[in-house]
């Protein structure tokens, strides 16, 4: 069963106890006046930031796609309910970041070229059927993508749980609907944190067994995740007409930003992976639940959306 859950205690970012509902906020978002180089004068941090609007579209529909696969396999009606809520906020994300590739797109920087790969890895590479006819069992092959999502959830909580908290941010005067965005999708990411591991260790056998292969799907993700992200940040660097090839991806100007609060820090970032491997490990240790239901209740875009559903609901 599903362990997200309404805060009655919290110590050092955890939050845990009554259940609490995951459902999606069919939010919408103007990017009309948003910047190029959303952080002024931040090309660097932006285009790092940006890497997500490249993976999200594709990746977070092959979540929902991998779920449906999986349903039919649920016996709890919690977690089945969980599950449902989880991929109708995936779905909500993965379009709304889509509609950022178009502003991309727009201010003549075409992503295109990286997302077709990003496509082919999450339709062709993990779809459905085992790549090149590899011998792989159906119940098996599900449990291992199950395992690479449920990995991926880990840094997505994490980064959620970062932005929600990234003061450098507002400091310098970063876009307020870009941030509105990551922020909202952050704190959905800290609702919904302990979904995927949840769905996988219900689905993904016993013992031993679904430990391996929890630390298998970890030692997947991480390494392509730090390489997509390189390589994503380099592609949008390099293709950004303002920049005319006046800057390429560098990790000296990725740790300046760090410094300046304006990406996450290294060992926030690995520190995650050692705490997912321990075999008594669950997700609902990440993060703050109570922090990320305050900026729901706060942010312009989950407000308006709020708003319209009781305005059609007393039509």
């Amino acid at each position: 069963m599903s362990t997200e859950k309404s805060e009655t205690t919290e110590s050092a970012g955890t939050t845990q106890d009554k259940h609490y509902k995951i459902a999606p906020r069919r939010v919408s978002f103007d990017w009309r006046e948003t910047p190029l180089h959303w952080i002024p004068d931040e090309p660097t941090a932006t285009h790092v930031i940006n890497v997500l609007h490249l993976l999200l579209p594709a990746g977070e529909r092959w979540f929902v796609k991998v779920f449906k696969e999986a349903l039919p396999l649920v016996r709890d009606p919690e977690l089945l309910k969980d599950v449902k809520g989880f991929m109708g906020q995936e779905a909500t994300h993965s379009v709304q970041h889509a509609y950022v590739l178009d502003h991309l797109a727009e201010q003549g920087l075409d992503p295109t070229g990286y997302t077709k790969h990003v496509e082919w890895m999450f339709d062709v590479l993990l779809g459905e059927k085992p790549p090149f006819r590899v011998p792989v069992p159906k119940r098996e092959w599900l449990r291992f993508r199950l395992s690479l999502i449920a990995a991926i959830e880990q840094f997505t909580a994490v980064l959620g749980n970062w932005v929600l908290h990234a003061d450098g941010l507002d400091r310098a005067h970063s876009d307020e609907v870009m941030l509105d965005l990551l922020r909202w999708h952050g704190a959905e990411e800290v609702e919904h944190r302990s979904v995927a591991f949840d769905m996988y260790q219900h689905v993904g056998g016993a013992g031993l067994g679904r430990y391996a292969r929890r630390i298998e799907g970890m030692a997947v993700v991480g390494p392509v995740l730090l390489w997509l992200w390189f390589f994503g940040a380099a592609y949008l660097i390099r293709h950004d007409p303002q920049l005319t090839g006046r800057l390429r991806y560098s990790l000296r100007e990725h740790n300046t930003a760090v410094r300046k609060g304006l990406l996450p820090t290294w060992g926030e970032l690995g520190s995650a992976i050692p705490r997912y491997l321990r075999r008594s490990y669950h997700p609902s240790q990440e993060g703050s639940l109570r922090k990320a239901v305050e900026y729901l209740a706060t942010s312009p875009a989950a407000r308006a959306a709020a708003e319209a559903i009781g305005r059609a609901a007393n039509s």
